[in-house]
Order: C-alpha cells, then structure tokens, then sequence
C-alpha cells in the first residue's frame, strides 16, 4: 500500500500481535449501546472498553462554537427541555441548533430519557458538549487511566438542503473545524468522514494530510459514489450490509481502507472481519472488544 497516510494509519490502529485479527475499533457515537450517544460519559466509557477509535458528529450553533450532536436540532427520541418537558416529535425540527448559541443548547437534557432503541442504555442527566470539551475530557482521561491515545472519527453533519438553514456552507463549517482541530492539537490523530461530497471536498483544501472517509449508505456503485466526491478517499465506509468481497476487492485496487457502520453484533461483526475489513463502527464496543 503505497499511501503513507493509510500505513500511519494501519500502525496505529493494529497494536496487536500478528496472529491476531487486526481492526480498529470505532465507538459509534461513544457507546451509544451502554450510555447516552454523542455525550462526554459515552466517550469516556468507550475509551474504557479499550476503543482505537471516538467516532462522533458534529454541527455548529449560533455563535459559531462546533458542537457534539448527530442531528442540527433535538431528537425527540433523547430530548428533555429545560422547563422538564419530553421534546415532541412535531416540535424537534423547529429546535434548530443553528439558531441557538452554546449557552441555550446546553440548558436542554439529553440523556435523561435513555433510549428506547438502546434499551440496555443507562439514563443520565446530560448536555450535548461543545466539540473542544469533549474531546479535552477524553484526552485528560486517556492522559489519568494511563491509556493508549485514542483517534477521533469526525463527522461532519451537513447536505444540501442544510446549507445556511440547519448548518453553514461546507466552505465555513470546514474553516471553523479546522482552525478547532488545530488549537486542540489533534489532527494528527483525527479524520474527517460525511455523507455530504462537497463539504469533504472544502475541508481536504484546508488539510489535504488529514484522512477522509466518504459515508456510503445507498446502492450505487463504488465507481459513483467516488465520481461524486472527485477524488479517492483514505477510507470508504458504506452501510455494513453494503460489504460485499466484490466491494472489498474494489476497495483494495483503489488503495482503500474499509470501515463500516452500524455493526451491532458479534455475528455480523465475525462476518465482516472475515471478509477483511480494516474496521468496524459499533454501538457496543464490549461485544466488539471479544473479538481482539
């Protein structure tokens, strides 16, 4: 493989011996299996379960800060408002990140309801994070437990229709994480993956060393899904239903890593792993630690 990202990459992610199976395990939005998804006790449980790998999500507030959040408004699923009210399902798109600050974000629970899609989730009383607090958790807890630096999977959360409504243009929500992955020293530790091309595209002109991941979650063609980006990513990460050893050989001629997602249990994580994917993004990084 003659991308020097990909071996640093391979390096880090494969710290085991070489009868082993080698595979860098991602936390999905934490540990979103065990504890509230994209919240600072998630991240630190998955760092606990032994995780190579932080993948979370990202939008941006009012006030320009980048917060930790899987959509740009508050599910109704997960979402407590201040006053103590369950956040409704008709009301959840009128709670629009992109016009609060952090201030007024952060007054909103998300994490007290637990999940009924995780129902072994434990409840706790918490508030989507500001990117640079979480991830100054997970360093301080990484730095105290005396434990093996972790990377960070970083999803930008944006598409067209979200342009200047829900999240800014790719161009400035792109300049804002890269000037905040350079004052939190990281990004020789990170890489960038979404679903939107065009916001992968602004953000490999600001950092063309830094890896990227295109999201797959349709039924075209690698060969379109790359011809729509414009050029071939470090990683390729489709639906793990999508991976096939057609998709793998694929992958392989274009000198690409494949990671895939939502892989949630044992059985599908064996097949995939058998099929020779160089990871796997799971809700439950502890059925996925038996693995190693």
């Amino acid at each position: 493989m003659k991308n020097p990202i990909l071996i640093s990459m391979i390096l880090i992610f494969t710290a085991c011996s070489a009868d082993e199976v080698l595979f860098d395990l991602q936390g999905h939005r934490g540990a979103r299996g065990l504890l509230p998804e994209n919240t600072v006790p998630g991240f630190l449980k998955a760092v606990e379960l032994g995780v190579n790998t932080i993948e979370l999500d990202l939008v941006v507030t009012q006030d320009r800060e980048i917060l930790v959040s899987h959509e740009p408004w508050f599910n109704h699923q997960v979402s407590t408002h201040p006053d103590g009210r369950p956040v409704t399902e008709e009301e959840q798109l009128d709670l629009n990140i992109f016009k609060m600050n952090l201030e007024e974000v952060q007054r909103y629970d998300v994490g007290s309801r637990g999940n009924e899609l995780f129902p072994n989730q434990e409840p706790l009383q918490v508030a989507k994070p500001a990117l640079r607090d979480a991830i100054e958790a997970i360093e301080k807890y990484v730095e105290e437990m005396q434990l093996p630096a972790v990377r960070y999977n970083i999803e930008i959360k944006s598409q067209p229709e979200w342009y200047d409504v829900m999240v800014p243009q790719p161009a400035e929500f792109a300049r804002i994480l890269y000037n905040e992955l350079q004052a939190l020293d990281i990004t020789g530790r990170v890489n960038i993956q979404s679903f939107d091309p065009a916001t992968l595209v602004e953000f490999r002109n600001l950092a063309p060393d830094i890896p990227q991941a295109l999201l797959v979650g349709n039924d075209d063609s690698m060969e379109e899904n790359l011809e729509r980006l414009g050029y071939i990513p470090e990683i390729y990460s489709p639906h793990f239903r999508l991976v096939t050893p057609e998709l793998m050989d694929q992958a392989r001629e274009n000198e690409m890593l494949v990671i895939p997602w939502t892989v949630n249990t044992v059985a599908e994580m064996q097949a995939l792993l058998d099929l020779g994917v160089d990871g796997i993004i799971t809700d439950y990084p502890d059925s996925a630690a038996v693995l190693r």
